[in-house]
């Protein structure tokens, strides 16, 4: 995931400080995980399979990842 993260931003872009660079990679932290699907986790976006994941074992989690989405509550 590091060298993902690097490849996606400080390898391509120029930042003129840090805050820039910030909100790129919240940006593309944000993209990743609710755009992008992983063989790894057979297709799914990571949020749809967090989300699988605490239907099915609760236990794990001790917050629900429901309430972490972005949106108007935020």
């Amino acid at each position: 995931m590091n060298r993902t993260i690097k490849d996606a931003t400080v390898k391509r872009f120029h930042y003129d400080d840090h805050d820039q660079l910030r909100r790129h990679l919240s940006d593309f932290v944000d993209a990743y995980n609710f755009g992008r699907r992983l063989k790894t986790l057979r297709g799914l976006i990571p949020y749809v399979h967090i989300c699988k994941l605490w239907t099915s074992e609760p236990e794990r989690f001790s917050l629900n990842p429901l309430h972490q989405f972005p949106g108007l509550n935020s």
